[in-house]
């Protein structure tokens, strides 16, 4: 059985951030791999798996548009702060003159739709898990084609939802959905590609802290060893870049068919 799954994505709005362009954020001029990264663990994700992103396919490649809106410039405090001391946590008050509401503008892209097609891979975590590979990658598709998810996804900034559905055959679905395929292509120029090495994803991510997970296991007792999926490494991001150019309206993505840029290499 093949464990790749492919998706179709479309929405509205779209804005993949240039990490040098954070406060009037500027998008890239299509969608990243971390961002179909993203859309596809919010559709389903467990310790146990990882997704490669394969290709990214453009059906509509969007159009520019700029616009500005109410944003922030103070961040949320941390709950243990107002714990200790609530007199000084101060409130986010956005709007109406306040102090720490500010207008930014941001440069999106406008009605945006592509083919996602990824690889699906089991972590070390999942290694010793009952469920195999082909498991999980049938209660991916499942899902894809009920059109369920964990959370809503997003083209980039959780304004900006996305729809998705099931794909069988994308080479099929982008010769239907965009006639002009052949012939499109585009030098991207050097592009985020992810802020977690695709290694570090294989050995699987620290989610719980170690206070966290001895209360768990404590409180799990004899069911403690059911707790390896709380296991992994603790990864701390760091952005890669690699060299995008679209060929033929796919944009190739597997970290073992992209050039990266200096020694970053997700592969």
């Amino acid at each position: 059985m093949s464990h790749f799954v492919s998706l179709r994505v479309w929405g509205d709005h779209a804005c993949f951030t240039r990490p040098e362009m954070k406060v009037e954020r500027v998008s890239y001029a299509m969608m990243t791999p971390s961002a179909a990264r993203g859309i596809l663990e919010a559709i389903f994700w467990e310790p146990q798996i990882y997704y490669l992103i394969d290709t990214i396919r453009v059906i509509k490649k969007g159009r520019w548009f700029s616009f500005r809106r109410n944003e922030v410039t103070a961040v949320i405090g941390a709950i243990q702060s107002w714990m200790k001391s609530p007199e000084k946590v101060s409130y986010i008050e956005a709007g109406g003159g306040a102090a720490d509401g500010t207008q930014r503008n941001m440069l999106a892209l406008q009605e945006v739709e592509y083919l996602i097609t990824a690889e699906v891979r089991l972590s070390q975590l999942g290694q010793s898990s009952p469920h195999g590979l082909t498991k999980y990658t049938e209660e991916i598709k499942r899902r894809l084609a009920q059109g369920k998810c964990f959370h809503r996804p997003y083209f980039g900034v959780r304004e900006f939802a996305a729809d998705f559905e099931f794909i069988e055959n994308p080479e099929a679905e982008l010769q239907t959905r965009n006639p002009h395929w052949q012939g499109q292509h585009e030098d991207l120029g050097l592009m985020l590609y992810d802020v977690f090495d695709a290694n570090a994803r294989a050995e699987g991510f620290k989610w719980l802290t170690d206070a966290e997970r001895e209360a768990l296991s404590a409180a799990a007792g004899k069911k403690a060893k059911n707790l390896l999926r709380y296991q992994g490494h603790i990864i701390k991001p760091q952005a890669a870049f690699f060299h995008a150019q679209i060929e033929n309206a796919t944009l190739q993505c597997h970290p073992e068919r992209v050039r990266f840029a200096g020694k970053q290499t997700p592969s």
